[in-house]
């Protein structure tokens, strides 16, 4: 038999994967706290004992959708030859990522909106967007980019994704757009990777 904590996990868990399906096809505008329960079959009062508002809600699952986005971005970026090779594939498929339902109404479209600009940055940095100094970091190491201060180097590549991603969101064409900001930013990238001697 269940225990008490054991059913609270299992009624959190199925309200987080109602509405990150309802919140990533209707956006959060359209969904409903009333429509959430009914779809997960949990009583309303259940979502609020979990989550005091449709917001917190949203936040958990926008983090949630981070969490398994920055794992996609960190297993595509691991195929890569070297650290440079590999920010640009991260970042190619996290345009690629965000051009699609749910992530795109979810990250991009809602995100911004409901949690309003810090709050979302905060999340981002806590995934994506926080892997962008340890990564120039270690390209520096490697030789691969030459050596000067780390943080306002990724702070401006994170302000060029950061507004490629807001770009994108205005757009009704994602996925091209995407693909477009993504190139761009590998050419920035290979414009800081230092030349071999000749």
């Amino acid at each position: 038999m269940a225990t008490q904590s054991e059913r609270r996990a299992t009624t959190r868990a199925a309200i987080l994967k109602t509405a990150r399906h309802l919140f990533g096809d209707r956006g959060f505008e359209n969904t409903t706290v009333d429509d959430i329960a009914v779809a997960a079959r949990v009583a309303k009062g259940a979502i609020y004992h979990h989550f005091k508002t449709k917001e917190a809600l949203f936040e958990a699952v926008f983090a949630a959708v981070s969490v398994d986005l920055a794992a996609e971005i960190e297993r595509v970026a691991m195929a890569e030859k070297d650290i440079l090779a590999a920010m640009a594939a991260g970042t190619q498929f996290y345009f690629s990522a965000c051009a699609k339902k749910p992530i795109s109404q979810i990250i991009l479209r809602d995100g911004p909106a409901v949690l309003g600009w810090d709050r979302w940055r905060e999340i981002d940095m806590e995934h994506f967007g926080g892997q962008i100094p340890y990564a120039l970091a270690a390209a520096m190491e490697a030789g691969l980019v030459a050596r000067q201060p780390v943080e306002p180097l990724a702070r401006l590549l994170l302000g060029a994704v950061t507004e490629a991603a807001v770009a994108c969101a205005g757009r009704s064409d994602i996925a091209k757009a995407g693909a477009e900001y993504g190139r761009a930013f590998k050419s920035l990238l290979e414009m800081l990777r230092v030349k071999p001697a000749g």
